[in-house]
């Protein structure tokens, strides 16, 4: 896939194109692209499975390069969304015993015969999910409700706390399984965050729930939202760097049928 967006670069002829691996900042996502220089006389993007690929001429400034990938963040991650959405994901098959990071700690399911119920048992070192099954077919099906459940009822009481801290009022909840984005906020549809959160301890959690909150007072990533958000996480750039470092350890357990496309938020 490639995007008609290009502009005009100054340079010279190389015998040879040469590749660098590079990452910036669009937005609260992270983005890797490789820049390869060649005998061309514009910058030009693609994106296919590989991700994001950038072409310009061998003298083109590096500094206009990462204008044009600024300029046009959104149609860059709204891209790379969908290209990750049609990859497959690779499932971890739900046995007895199966140990999950849960709010940084330990989850461990049980399997056992029954209507499709399960039965939550919380104690010091973590929780205990029993999965009661009519057939082990529906154990990824039950264990993304039980998962779900117990991350809207999280979500909704740390909304509330924060939204009282942040004197704001308290936003609608909806969750959603994205694969590139934790959370979002609109002044219109509310405060969505992605259930997967309940893998990560509860400070991280309560970051992304802040970030998003602190759009209700500034609907930007300027310094004035930055200080809104320090005010209540003063070691929200400790906890931003471990989303991202625990968004790759995520465990594979459901199919991702979610293609949202948030309008803000940290991605893995």
């Amino acid at each position: 896939m490639s995007s008609p967006l290009e502009r005009a670069g100054a340079g010279s002829r190389q015998p040879a194109a040469s590749e660098t691996h590079r990452t910036i900042e669009l937005g609260e996502r992270t983005v890797a692209y490789v820049l390869r220089r060649s005998q061309r006389r514009t910058i030009g993007l693609s994106i296919d499975h590989r991700g994001l690929r950038v072409g310009a001429p061998p003298r083109a400034p590096l500094h206009e390069v990462e204008s044009l990938l600024l300029r046009h963040g959104e149609w860059i991650g709204r891209k790379l969304d969908e290209w990750r959405a049609r990859r497959p994901e690779r499932l971890q098959t739900i046995t007895d015993g199966l140990q999950l990071p849960f709010l940084g700690q330990t989850l461990t399911i049980r399997l056992a015969l029954g209507g499709n119920r399960c039965l939550w048992n919380l104690h010091a070192g973590g929780a205990t999910l029993t999965l009661g099954l009519r057939t082990p077919a529906d154990a990824q099906r039950v264990l993304e409700r039980a998962l779900r459940e117990r991350a809207r009822e999280l979500f909704r009481e740390r909304l509330a706390h924060y939204a009282r801290v942040l004197e704001v009022p308290q936003p609608r909840l909806s969750l959603t399984a994205a694969r590139t984005r934790w959370g979002s906020c609109s002044a219109r549809s509310g405060v969505r965050l992605n259930w997967r959160l309940l893998h990560f301890p509860q400070p991280v959690i309560d970051y992304v729930v802040v970030h998003e909150l602190a759009h209700l007072r500034e609907m930007n990533h300027s310094p004035r939202f930055w200080a809104i958000v320090s005010g209540v996480c003063p070691n929200w750039q400790a906890l931003r760097v471990e989303l991202r470092v625990l968004g790759r350890t995520l465990p594979g357990l459901v199919q991702n049928r979610c293609t949202d496309h948030a309008t803000c938020g940290d991605g893995p």
